[in-house]
C-alpha cells in the first residue's frame, strides 16, 4: 500500500528556482505556520496566502500577462522599450526585462536567473550585468526598492546555500597562461591573439560551447596616473592591501560609477558640485558622461581630492571578463584557448584600452596566474544526436565556439555534416585559423567553408551577403534538419544574420515573411537556432 503524500510536498512547487535541499526547508519553514488539509492530506498554499507570505512575489502560477513569455528578451531594444514591454509584469519579470538580454553569463547567471536571484534576495549585488553597465544598474536599483520585505529577507538568509559545483564567478580557480600567438599577418587593422591556459590542478571542466570568465587586472601605469593626479602613496595601506595593488587587482578604473560623482559632490562647491550631482543621478550635463572613466573623472573635477579610503570605496569591484572558449576538451582536457580581439580607442588625447584584452595581450607572461572559471553555456551547445548537421556563423572573434565545435566533432568521429561561414575584413591578413580550416575542408569534417570579406571589394560584403548567396542550399540544410548557430555581435550582425534567414525561409521555403518568421522564431523555441551575442 503506497503511504499517503507528505502534508508538505506542494508548498513549493517544482519549478520555483530553489535547489532540493533549499525546497526541503521552505516547505519545512511554511508548513510550521501554514495548515490546510486537502483531500489525501496534501498541504497547499492558495496565491492569496503565497502573496500574504511573501510580500511583492509572484503570485500563483504563471498567466498572461505573466505567462513565461519574455517579449522583453531581445539584446537589440533599448532599455526604455523593454521596460514598457514589461509593464504590468510581476516584479522579477521587469527586473529581468532590465537586463542586457544577452544571456552571457558575466554576471555568473542568465537574465532571468539574475533577476530571480535579486528577487529572491539571494543576490544583493545589483551591477554585474556589465553589459547593461550604469543604465540596468540605476533601473534595478529603482525597482529593488519595491521589495522592501525583511521577513523575507530573515527567511532567506536562514536557508542553506545551493552546493557550490567546482570553481564559480564569487570562487574562482587559480590557472596558469601559457601562450599567446597573434592570428592577424601583418598589414591587418586589427590585433587578434590565440590565448591558452593551462587548467591542471584548478577544478576547472568545460565543454564544447561554455565561456571562460577571467579576471583582469588594470593597467598599472594607468593606476600610477590616477595616484599621481590625485596626490596618493601608492604604498600606503588600506586594510590589508596597499592602494596601488588595489587599483591593479581590485577594483575597476572604468567607467566611473555614480557612486565616484556622489563623492565628488561632497568636496567640491559650486556649479562642479551641481554637475557632479547630475552625473551621480545619471543626467549628462556635458554631454561626456559616456568618455568617463576613473581618471577622466578626476581629471574633470580636478582639485577634489578625497580621502583615499573613501576614494576606493567609491569604486566598484573589478568584474571578470567572458570570452567563448576556442578549444574542445576531447583534444586536451586540461588545456583551454581563447580568441580575443584586443580593444584600443582614442578618446580625446589620451588611449583607452580593454583591461582584460590589453592584459592578455601586452602584461600577462607566460607561467602568470590568473583566476578564473567556467562559465556553463545557456543554451548554446552542440545537438545531442552527432548525426544532425550545423551550420556556424561567425564573423572575427565569433568564429571562437565553432572552433571548439568542429575540434569536438573530429575527436568524436561525429557523422554529421558540418558547415561554417565566416568573415572579417580582409582574406590575406585576417583569415584565423586558416591552415586548420582548410585542413578540415580536405579531411571532409568540413563540408562547407563559406567566406566574407568586407574590405577585399568594391564593396563591403558581410557573412550574411554570402548567405543570401547560396540561400537555396541553406534552405535545403534547414529542411533536413539542421541546426543553426550565431556567434558575435549582439547589436548588428546577429540581427543582420536573423534577418538574412528570414529572407532564405521566404524565398527558397515558399512563405510569406510574417511565416517565416514565425518558422525562425520555431527554430529558437526548438533550439535549432542557438546564439552566442555579445
Amino acid at each position: 500500500m503506497n503511504s499517503p503524500p507528505s502534508p508538505t510536498a506542494h508548498l513549493i512547487p517544482e519549478s520555483a528556482p530553489f535547489s532540493d535541499e533549499q525546497r526541503a526547508w521552505l516547505n519545512g519553514f511554511f508548513a510550521g505556520f501554514v495548515a490546510l488539509d486537502l483531500p489525501g492530506g496534501v498541504v497547499a498554499l492558495t496565491p492569496q496566502q503565497n502573496a500574504a507570505l511573501m510580500p511583492g512575489a509572484d503570485a500563483g502560477p504563471l498567466a498572461d500577462g505573466d505567462d513565461g513569455e519574455t517579449p522583453w528578451h531581445d539584446q537589440t531594444l533599448p532599455l526604455a522599450e523593454r521596460m514598457a514591454l514589461a509593464k504590468g509584469r510581476p516584479l522579477r519579470r521587469r527586473m529581468m526585462a532590465a537586463m542586457a538580454q544577452q544571456d552571457c553569463g558575466q554576471c555568473g547567471y542568465n537574465c532571468a536567473d539574475y533577476a530571480d536571484k535579486i528577487f529572491l534576495k539571494e543576490e544583493g549585488r545589483l551591477n554585474l550585468c556589465v553589459p547593461g553597465g550604469k543604465e540596468t544598474a540605476r533601473m534595478l536599483k529603482s525597482l529593488y526598492e519595491e521589495l522592501g520585505s525583511a521577513a523575507v529577507s530573515k527567511m532567506l538568509a536562514a536557508m542553506p546555500a545551493a552546493p557550490s559545483a567546482g570553481p564559480t564567478r564569487d570562487n574562482p580557480a587559480t590557472v596558469h597562461f601559457v601562450s599567446r600567438t597573434r592570428l592577424n599577418k601583418g598589414g591587418s587593422e586589427k590585433e587578434t591573439w590565440h590565448l591558452e591556459f593551462d587548467l591542471a590542478g584548478s577544478g576547472c571542466t568545460y565543454a564544447a560551447g561554455d565561456s571562460f570568465g577571467l579576471y583582469p587586472r588594470n593597467d598599472p601605469a594607468l593606476a600610477d596616473t590616477i595616484l599621481a593626479r590625485l596626490g596618493f602613496d601608492g604604498t600606503l595601506m588600506v586594510g590589508a592591501r596597499t592602494l596601488r595593488d588595489l587599483l591593479i587587482e581590485d577594483v575597476s578604473l572604468s567607467p566611473a560609477p555614480d557612486s565616484l560623482f556622489q563623492l565628488l559632490s561632497y568636496i567640491t562647491g559650486g556649479e562642479r558640485r551641481q554637475k557632479a550631482k547630475a552625473l551621480a543621478s545619471g543626467e549628462d550635463p556635458d554631454g561626456d558622461a559616456a568618455t568617463l572613466d576613473v581618471l577622466a573623472a578626476i581629471e574633470k573635477f580636478e582639485g577634489a581630492h578625497p580621502d583615499p579610503e573613501a576614494f576606493v570605496e567609491a569604486l566598484e569591484p573589478l568584474q571578470p571578463r567572458l570570452y567563448s572558449i576556442s578549444s574542445s576538451p576531447r583534444t586536451h582536457a586540461e588545456r583551454l584557448s581563447l580568441t580575443v580581439d584586443v580593444v584600443r580607442y582614442d578618446i580625446g588625447r589620451r588611449l583607452r584600452k580593454g583591461v582584460a584584452s590589453t592584459y592578455l595581450a601586452e602584461r600577462a607572461q607566460p607561467g602568470d596566474t590568473v583566476r578564473a572559471y567556467v562559465q556553463k553555456a545557456h543554451g548554446f551547445a552542440l545537438p545531442a544526436d552527432p548525426a544532425v548537421p550545423i551550420i556556424m556563423i561567425g564573423p572575427g572573434t565569433g568564429i571562437a565556439p565553432f572552433r571548439a565545435f568542429l575540434h569536438e566533432r573530429m575527436a568524436t568521429k561525429a557523422p554529421g555534416r558540418n558547415w561554417l561561414f565566416f568573415g572579417h575584413q580582409r582574406s590575406a591578413h585576417d583569415f584565423f585559423y586558416a591552415d586548420e580550416l582548410n585542413a578540415m575542408k580536405t579531411s571532409g569534417l568540413l563540408t562547407r567553408l563559406s567566406l566574407a570579406w568586407s574590405r577585399d571589394g568594391d564593396r563591403k560584403f558581410y557573412v550574411q551577403d554570402r548567405m543570401r548567396e547560396v540561400g537555396r542550399d541553406l534552405w535545403a540544410w534547414l529542411a533536413e534538419g539542421a541546426h543553426v548557430y550565431v556567434c558575435g555581435d549582439a547589436r548588428r550582425m546577429a540581427k543582420d544574420v536573423e534577418r538574412a534567414l528570414v529572407d532564405i525561409v521566404a524565398q527558397f521555403g515558399a512563405r510569406s515573411t510574417d511565416e517565416a518568421i514565425a518558422f525562425v522564431a520555431e527554430l529558437k523555441k526548438r533550439g535549432r537556432y542557438q546564439q552566442d551575442a555579445y
